[in-house]
């Protein structure tokens, strides 16, 4: 049954109940987006404003501001968040609706610090962007007009009152852009605050602080009884039957009497009598499911979605709460061996390799991100062949659209709380935050089948330890440096896993990301890590087929956008990485300088901007391919590989596989390649060629491995099949021989070798190897043939060649498609079917279609 299919059937049933009942429901609740209006605190100068939205994209849009995206516009604002601003609206209140029990505001998201007035009485005061806000204001409503109005602190003013309140220095990443924001003393406030990390900078985004009411405001009214939360608690699950218990919490205003009845997809399954007591409390009803259909991971199953309603009924008036479930058993494996502990995700009785990426915010201004740009996302990892997310510590805990899409893809979730690459305060008050913040998101998510665990920190555990913050703060002072680390056990180690086992007990908290376990460095034997070697160490890309721990967690390597994409930000004289807007879109400290001491390892110099950025764009995707594949050969050892990052928050050169524009660079398409259920993977082992053969799916294959050395004008010059019968998720070498034997009589100056897993006659697997780089390599200069034409939806692009056209890469000018595939090599005797999807007429994509391969790049 679809989601769709199913809520209908649910409102039927809601609908059903309401007319056996008193037609006026329990609850209401009215959005509360219409006629905002904001000014700089104290100036009166009123302006239409976006709820939700920020200040900065109010100030865009009644221009009084250029976008900050745009070139060097970045500096130009930062005195934006060094002012108070204030928001206002109004809203109607009737006498029916003050004739109610409660009545409040709900706050999904405020940033960050608050005052808030009705009726210019004040009524609250928030602190925390993380967390929700359900503030009473029925004492202050009047019948007819009322006023609600928002006062937005400084954070930047704010953080630094906490700053130096604190009386030492706490130690902070350089991603605090504190001298581009502008900050008296370079003060690195981020940390007082809990606000999202990459607000204040990183190493691939910018400094823009903003503030705003991000989330939507509801205003809400109820008599007699509320249910606060609905969680979805799975017992026992087998093939006849799976057994959950629904507990709701519910909020009464007096003991009270009422029927608790729960719905699967709108049909009742069980129902009892039970007694209110006053206040908020817990109430537990088990129910069954009978025959249940297991949720899967992409690539290993359906994804089936039960939706689960609870009734309460309470003097015949009715209130619900609705969710989603997946029924499926999920554990982190962590069992002894032979060479340490093991890390690994069991779906459903199987062990399955995690094949994903690190996600980051869409956007710095976050309620820009549209529904589209969530389905865009989830739709590029689920096509990519991945099945799980890491929603990296320094953004934020994403919306629920993005789980929902996520349940929905088989895309599993790896959630981080918010703290990441530095220490925090330890006062009572900023504990007390973190723990409310963290209870709020675990209950909002914990019904999600796509969570698969949560994490309490990015990288802290390293800095302390790997990173030399331990030693540098001690050596400053001792005591000081303790009350560093008391704070970040007692966050870590006491505060969030204790909230995970009161609200989610069912699933596993790790507590640093990259470690060994609880306060343990990362040791390669142990747990995850984060392989930063190939980058900040400039280490070959070979060794990511080495430098494997039992998961992967984060690696990458950097690209500009495409040249489409840097038109959108910068004019023709930026056009040259050492250009100031080019380096100010370029946020990594030794970006550049390094994407180019890579490049010229493998390949000669580009010939110009435009050829750079292409030749960037194929140097990243082969370097990952390198980590990708090794990391799969490793199974199981390895049993995950999550590269940094899937996307962009502004345009900027980073480790991104799509830009911010949501366009997909040549790593985009590597990886979904890397990432099939079934992979071959040709590789050098010491004096070795080896052909890996590695199978996800849960059945073993009966097949051939045939391997070719093809030249470039398209003659075979050597060929070999083996038969390959390749076990159920397993990861095993097929093929070894000798390389210098094997290179012996073969040009591998123009040669390349094609390695093809064939089952049935079907190609389900292929791969090409080069045994040169680039620059050795002596490549041809083709010509391509394409003969396009107009299908639903855009266009079919079958593509020839004459010879080798090495990391062929459409374009279709500054119109907008997506290729199937793209930066491929093509060989003589082949054909390419490529489909683009584009609503652009047939003759305008024929006028601006335009094919480059790699040989063309150099001078």
């Amino acid at each position: 049954m679809t989601p769709y299919i199913s809520r209908l059937f649910i409102l039927a049933a809601t609908l059903l109940v309401a007319c056996q009942t008193n037609d006026t429901p329990l609850m209401m609740s009215k959005e509360l987006n219409n006629g905002w209006q904001f000014s700089e605190n104290g100036k009166d100068e009123w302006l239409p404003a976006t709820v939700p939205g920020t200040v900065h994209t109010d100030l865009m849009a009644n221009d009084k501001i250029d976008d900050p995206f745009y070139r060097l516009n970045e500096r130009d604002v930062q005195w934006i968040d060094k002012l108070d601003w204030d928001y206002r609206t109004s809203f109607m209140v009737d006498r029916d609706l003050l004739k109610r029990d409660r009545i409040a505001l709900d706050f999904k998201g405020l940033d960050t610090y608050t005052e808030i007035f009705v009726n210019e009485q004040p009524v609250a005061s928030t602190d925390n962007m993380f967390r929700e806000y359900l503030v009473d204001i029925k004492p202050y409503l009047e019948e007819g007009e009322n006023s609600l109005q928002i006062t937005f602190l400084s954070p930047i003013k704010e953080g630094i009152k906490k700053y130096d309140a604190n009386g030492f220095e706490i130690m902070v990443s350089d991603n605090d852009l504190a001298e581009i924001g502008e900050v008296e003393g370079g003060k690195k406030v981020s940390v007082y605050s809990r606000k999202a990390g990459y607000h204040f900078g990183w190493d691939w985004g910018p400094r823009l602080v903003p503030s705003g009411i991000w989330r939507s405001v509801y205003l809400k009214a109820w008599d007699e009884a509320r249910i606060e939360n609905l969680q979805l608690v799975q017992n026992e699950v087998t093939d006849d039957l799976a057994r959950l218990t629904a507990v709701v919490e519910v909020e009464s205003q007096k003991k009270a009497e009422a029927t608790y009845e729960v719905l699967v997809d709108g049909k009742p399954v069980k129902s009892k009598v039970i007694k209110l007591e006053e206040g908020l409390h817990t109430y537990s009803l088990d129910f069954e499911i009978e025959n249940p259909k297991l949720w899967w991971t992409h690539g290993l199953g359906e994804q089936p979605l039960y939706a689960v309603t609870a009734n309460l009924t309470v003097d015949n008036r009715l209130t619900s709460r609705e969710d989603r479930i997946g029924i499926r058993t999920l554990e982190l494996v962590r069992d002894h061996d032979e060479q340490g502990t093991s890390f690994y995700f069991k779906l459903n009785g199987v062990p399955v390799f995690m094949k994903g990426a690190n996600y980051i915010p869409n956007d710095v201004f976050l309620p820009r991100v549209t529904d589209e740009n969530y389905r865009r996302v989830i739709n590029t990892a689920k096509n990519s062949n991945m099945n799980m997310l890491r929603v990296w510590g320094g953004g934020i805990y994403e919306n629920d659209l993005f789980y929902d899409l996520c349940d929905e893809a088989g895309i599993l979730v790896w959630q981080d709380f918010m703290f990441a690459c530095a220490m925090f305060p330890g006062d009572e008050a900023f504990l007390n935050n973190v723990k409310e913040e963290a209870i709020d998101n675990i209950k909002r998510l914990r019904n999600h089948p796509s969570i698969a665990m949560w994490c309490g920190n990015n990288e802290i555990l390293a800095a302390w330890y790997g990173w030399g913050w331990k030693k540098k703060e001690e050596a400053k002072n001792k005591e000081n440096a303790d009350k560093m680390w008391k704070a970040y056990e007692d966050i870590f180690h006491t505060i969030l896993p204790e909230a995970v086992e009161a609200y989610d007990s069912d699933r596993f908290y790790w507590a640093s990301s990259p470690s060994s376990g609880t306060g343990i460095e990362a040791d390669l034997k142990n747990g995850d890590e984060h392989y930063w070697g190939v980058w900040w160490g400039k280490e070959p890309f070979s060794k990511y087929a080495t430098h494997i721990a039992r998961f992967m967690s984060e690696y990458g390597f950097q690209s500009f956008p495409e040249f489409k994409s840097v038109k959108q930000y910068a004019l023709p004289e930026d056009y040259d990485i050492v250009s100031e807007v080019m380096n100010s879109h370029q946020r990594s400290s030794i970006g550049n300088k390094t994407i180019e001491y890579y490049m010229l390892q493998d390949y000669d110099q580009p010939k110009d901007f435009e050829s750079f950025l292409y030749v960037n764009h194929v140097l990243q995707a082969e370097g990952i391919k390198f980590a990708l594949e090794g990391h799969r050969r490793a199974m199981p050892y390895c049993m995950g590989s999550l590269y940094w990052q899937i996307n962009d928050c502004w345009p900027v050169a980073s480790w991104s596989s799509t830009d911010y524009y949501q366009r997909w660079k040549a790593l985009q398409y590597y990886v979904k390649k890397g990432y099939e259920p079934v992979l071959v993977s040709p590789y050098i082992d010491g004096n070795f060629l080896k052909i890996g053969i590695v199978n996800d799916e849960l059945r073993e294959i009966n097949a051939q491995l045939n391997l070719r050395m093809v030249d470039f004008d398209g003659e075979v010059v050597w060929e070999k099949s083996v038969l390959a019968d390749v076990p159920a998720n397993s990861s095993n070498s097929y093929f070894d021989i000798n390389r210098y034997d094997f290179l012996r009589d073969k040009n591998s100056r123009e040669q390349v070798l094609v390695a093809e897993v064939v089952e049935k006659g079907q190609v389900i697997a292929r791969n090409v190897f080069y045994f040169r780089p680039v620059k050795e390599v002596r490549l041809p200069h083709p010509e391509v043939s394409a003969q396009i034409s107009a299908v639903d939806g855009g266009c079919r692009i079958v593509l020839k060649t004459d010879k080798l056209a090495k990391n062929l890469f459409m374009t279709i000018g500054d119109e907008e498609g997506f290729f199937s595939d793209n930066y491929f090599d093509l060989l003589p005797g082949e054909k390419a079917e490529i489909t683009l999807q584009t609503s652009v007429e047939l003759a305008k994509i024929k006028e601006v279609f335009k094919i480059q391969t790699l040989d063309t790049a150099f001078k």
